[in-house]
């Protein structure tokens, strides 16, 4: 298992959320409400044409972040 931020796991693959980086101090509040928790399973689904913002899979809903949102979400990505 790697460990990494969500806007560097590859399109496709499943990890786990570790923990909200520092950097997310802004916007934590938001990031919790949307149910993106730690220990929680997340999935990139889709990336916008230019790269930003990317589609995930969490809890059985999609949803959108930006990338520097993205940054500053440490997960672990799951082998299977």
């Amino acid at each position: 298992m790697s460990v990494l931020t969500l806007n560097h796991l590859p399109l496709g693959n499943e990890a786990v959320i570790s923990r909200l980086l520092p950097e997310s101090l802004p916007f934590r509040r938001k990031l919790l409400a949307m149910g993106l928790t730690p220990g929680c399973k997340i999935s990139i689904v889709r990336v916008a044409p230019l790269g930003d913002p990317l589609q995930i899979k969490i809890r059985g809903f999609f949803l959108c972040l930006r990338r520097r949102e993205a940054a500053t979400i440490e997960v672990t990505e799951i082998n299977e």
